[in-house]
């Protein structure tokens, strides 16, 4: 300090070479940067419009620096401030840690506390000193529990320092528990790093762990953010994931349970809470990787705009609102890796299980984990034998505390819902496309086993030698899958089966009731869905059969008619149709390209229904509620030259009908809705002549 003070009280003195007097006498003079030496600028006094400039005049009105070597030999070194309290004069500003026995103890009492490296030559801690008043308790303890007669003189002065500058701040703090209230200025109080919070997040009760806490500003005024983790499922790894929970500012006190979030310790039915958490997070361990269930709740998605709230894909008419409530009652297919393969803008990003509260979660290992846990092997190779294997492949199992903060949520898709491209209204004269794949989020404890129906096959009204070798093929299309391939290795191990006829005779029927005796996942969807424009028909053709045969599901194209006449059967092989069995259902058939039938493993043709095939449609649909038809009944409702799909839209008119009338189902009301269609259909043939 003193050498730089006489560097810039000395005038610099300035060296000149030899003068050379010819021509005028002119003196040359030294080169520039030369002179090796420092030479000091000091700021000037502003003038009157605040400006200022460099001088090279020493300041006349600066003071020693307070810090020195003297000052270095304390244990704590404390920097005053005038204090506006009203209670006290002076009150501490920052306090710097000095000693290497305190920064010892520091590191035991403050272990993983966000922000404090007591490590540091220079450790500096600022009022309000959150983290001295969260681990009061741990300082407390340590100084009883010191052993070493110097360590704990040390720690005795940083109690007594500390505790009279805090002593306010720990009565407060210790009254706003007694009386299980808090203000918003003091929220910082009760919210310790490495707390268990309590939040209901969409009706959802959840569990997550505090990082740290901090006062921002929002578009909604003042907020105190809790940054927190929870485990969660990245279709890999389990891990830790971000969330951030805002308190909003609001004036007096309030109770601590009505907080948006608010530690689970205060819970007023603490073991019951932490028991349905702790047993939701087991079924949440338990539906990680690749699973086939039923869902009946609200699922969440994301729009084109946000998230949405829904059963059915619609965006609210004339509006841009970002969340619809609705309900699913579908099945769903949960796959987290589905979805961050078809979700690459939204993927889910975890830290690792074991990180500690001061740490951020920025995902960077996961590709370590998945070469540990992998090793040679490649993800690929997994997916290549169906995304359930990815379930299988973890080894890791979840503690107590850690299924204590699983996630209340697990991602997948919902079958029933499903939308692979959306025609969204544009302004004006303009309208626009918007791919869309359809991931959503369900509740866990929404999820449920699937009812199957054991009759569905059963009920099928088909030739019984066509129904055997339907199934014969599939079931064994699943059973030796990979036993028969092309010259071409993972070429030839699909199967497509074609069925024609008019409609309403069983095409769809028969996909349906081949899924559901496979327990497999039916995917169904039509030319519509993959969109007119031909540049999004392979982008989407191409996600659907990979995501079918992954999920080991049985694909139906209805309308194939449309799609061949676009699309190439060569383009069914070529795009990803590993191991699936795909139908394809069309009304024309002579419509289809001659050279796609050397490409269909099973093409078969459905007539019009027959008398008997009419009365077993009939019996199929009578049988799943009460009635009081007659065999004469039935008899005389076969010889009505409808298919499948008339004769139950006639049915669920009559229920409605009957039930109108609070009646049972009988072969009145459907002769009443008969009657009606009759006089449609004269009408329309006489339109026709």
């Amino acid at each position: 300090m003193a050498r730089t003070k006489n560097i810039a009280r000395t005038s610099t003195t300035t060296t000149t070479a030899n003068a050379d007097c010819s021509g005028g006498g002119h003196i040359s003079s030294g080169k520039v940067g030369m002179i090796s030496d420092v030479k000091n600028l000091y700021k000037g006094k502003p003038d009157s419009r605040g400006r200022s400039t460099w001088v090279d005049q020493y300041p006349d009105d600066l003071e020693e620096a307070a810090e020195n070597a003297e000052t270095a030999r304390y244990a704590l070194l404390i920097r005053n401030k005038k204090s506006y309290d009203g209670r006290k004069k002076l009150e501490m500003d920052s306090v710097i840690m000095q000693s290497p026995l305190l920064k010892k103890a520091l590191g035991r009492i403050l272990h993983d506390y966000p922000g404090v490296t007591t490590s540091l030559d220079r450790l500096t801690f600022k009022a309000p000193f959150k983290s001295l008043v969260h681990g009061w308790a741990n300082l407390v303890s340590a100084l009883e529990e010191e052993k070493d007669i110097e360590a704990k003189a040390h720690l005795d002065l940083l109690h007594r320092t500390m505790e009279e500058e805090l002593q306010d701040d720990l009565k407060a703090r210790e009254d706003y528990i007694l009386n299980r209230v808090i203000t918003w200025n003091t929220c910082w109080m009760i919210f310790e790093p490495g707390t268990i919070v309590f939040t209901a997040d969409d009706k959802e009760d959840r569990a997550l762990r505090l990082k740290s806490g901090s006062y921002i500003s929002t578009q909604c005024g003042p907020a105190f953010a809790l940054d927190c983790d929870y485990v969660d499922w990245d279709g890999e790894h389990f891990g830790l994931g971000d969330s951030c929970n805002l308190i909003h500012e609001f004036v007096g006190t309030k109770p601590i349970t009505k907080l948006t979030a608010f530690p689970l310790k205060y819970h007023e039915n603490l073991a019951e809470v932490k028991k349905t958490l702790t047993e939701r997070g087991e079924r949440f361990e338990a539906l990680s990787g690749y699973r086939y269930k039923h869902y009946q709740g609200v699922a969440v998605g994301q729009g084109a705009w946000g998230p949405v709230k829904y059963n059915v894909w619609r965006l609210p008419a004339r509006s841009r609102s970002l969340t619809q409530q609705q309900q699913v009652d579908s099945r769903i297919i949960l796959d987290t890796y589905a979805w961050n393969r078809f979700n690459p803008n939204r993927q889910v990003s975890l830290g690792p299980l074991n990180q500690a509260v001061g740490q951020d979660n920025d995902g960077d290992d996961a590709e370590d984990r998945s070469e540990d846990e992998y090793g040679d092997a490649s993800l690929d190779a997994l997916l290549a034998q169906g995304t359930h294997q990815l379930g299988q492949a973890r080894s890791q199992s979840l503690t107590k505390d850690q299924l204590l903060l699983c996630s209340a949520t697990l991602k997948g898709y919902s079958l029933k819902n499903k939308k692979w491209r959306q025609y969204l209204p544009g302004f004006g004269n303009r309208s626009f496309h918007v791919n869309i794949v359809f991931a959503l989020t369900f509740s866990i404890c929404s999820v449920g086993e699937i009812k199957w129906n054991d009759s569905a096959f059963e009920s099928l009204v088909l030739p019984s030698d066509h129904k055997e070798l339907i199934l014969a093929l599939t079931e064994s299309q699943v059973a030796n899958k990979d036993s028969f391939d092309d010259v071409i290795h993972g070429k030839g191990r699909g199967m497509i089966m074609l069925l024609s006829g008019p409609p309403g005779v069983g095409k769809t029927l028969t996909a349906e009731s081949v899924a559901e005796n496979m327990r497999a996942p039916l995917y169904m969807m039509s030319a519509g869905d993959l969109g007119l424009d031909s540049s999004n028909v392979e982008s989407s053709l191409s996600n659907v059969l990979e995501m079918s045969t992954k999920w080991n599901a049985v694909l139906l194209l209805d309308e194939a008619d449309v799609f061949l006449e676009q699309r190439s059967a060569h383009d069914l092989e070529r795009n990803k149709l590993v191991s699936s069995i795909l139908f394809l259902t069309t009304n024309r058939v002579d419509n289809i390209d001659p050279a796609f039938q050397s490409r269909i493993h099973i093409p078969m043709h459905y007539n019009d229904l027959s008398v008997s095939s009419r009365r077993h449609v009939w019996c199929n649909f009578l049988a799943a509620g009460a009635h009081g038809f007659s065999r004469e009944d039935l008899d005389r409702l076969a010889a009505y030259a409808m298919n499948g799909r008339e004769i139950k839209n006639v049915l669920k008119t009559a229920r409605l009908l009957a039930g109108r009338k609070k009646e049972v189902l009988a072969v009145e009301h459907v002769e009443s809705v008969l009657a009606v269609e009759k006089r449609r259909f004269d009408a329309k043939r006489k339109f026709e002549a």
